[in-house]
C-alpha cells in the first residue's frame, strides 16, 4: 500500500499523467487538418506568409486587446522564446521518455490536425521571466525578427522541449501553429 501511495504522491508521475490526459484530450478532438480550417468555421495559419500577414496586420493596429491571462507584451514575448530557444536551445525539457512518447504524439495529432492547442498561460520551462508591463510594439518586433532569424537559419534545430527532435518543416509548422493558438486570445483576431 505504502508503494501506491509514494508512487500517486510523485510529482513527476503526477506530471506525466496530466500531460499524458491533455493529449488525449487533444488527440480526441478530431481531424481539422488538411485544409487549414477547424471547427469553429474560421481559417487557421498554416504558412509562414500566413505570420507575416499578421505581423504586418498587427504593425498597422493602433492597439492589441487579449483576453486571458497575459499582457500582449508577455504573449509577443513568449513567442520570440519559443522560436528563439528552437534555435538556442531550451532551458529545461521533459525529458527523453516524454519527448519520444507523448510530446512527439502530441506533436503528430497537431501537425495532422493543423491546428495546436495548449495553455495559453503557461511559459516555457526555465525561461526568462516574461516582462508584466510594458509597450506591445517593441515585444511584437523581437517576435518578428525571431521569426526572420529562424527562417534564415542555417545552424542545427535544438529539440524541443516537449516535442523533442524536429525537423525545420516540423519546426516551422509548431511555431505557426503556436502563432495560431495564442491568437485565439486576441479580440479581434488578426486575419492572415
Amino acid at each position: 500500500m505504502t508503494g501506491s501511495s509514494n508512487r500517486a504522491s510523485d510529482p513527476r508521475r503526477r506530471a506525466f499523467l496530466r500531460d499524458a490526459a491533455l493529449f488525449c484530450v487533444a488527440a480526441g478532438a478530431g481531424p481539422l487538418a488538411l485544409t487549414g480550417c477547424g471547427g469553429d468555421g474560421r481559417t487557421h495559419l498554416a504558412t509562414a506568409d500566413d505570420v507575416w500577414q499578421v505581423i504586418d496586420a498587427l504593425r498597422a493596429s493602433a492597439t492589441v486587446k487579449i483576453e486571458g491571462a497575459w499582457n500582449p507584451v508577455q504573449v509577443f514575448t513568449h513567442l520570440a522564446q519559443s522560436i528563439e530557444f528552437s534555435m538556442s536551445g531550451y532551458p529545461e525539457s521533459k525529458g527523453a521518455l516524454f519527448q519520444s512518447t507523448v510530446g512527439s504524439a502530441a506533436f503528430a495529432v497537431f501537425a495532422w490536425r493543423g491546428r495546436m492547442h495548449h495553455d495559453l498561460g503557461e511559459p516555457i520551462p526555465g525561461a526568462p521571466a516574461l516582462p508584466t508591463a510594458g509597450d506591445w510594439r517593441p515585444a511584437l518586433e523581437r517576435f518578428a525578427a525571431s521569426f526572420k532569424a529562424f527562417l534564415e537559419w542555417q545552424g542545427p534545430l535544438r529539440p524541443h522541449f516537449a516535442y523533442g527532435a524536429l525537423s525545420r518543416d516540423e519546426y516551422l509548422l509548431a511555431h505557426v501553429m503556436h502563432l495560431d493558438n495564442h491568437l485565439d486570445q486576441f479580440r479581434p483576431r488578426p486575419a492572415a
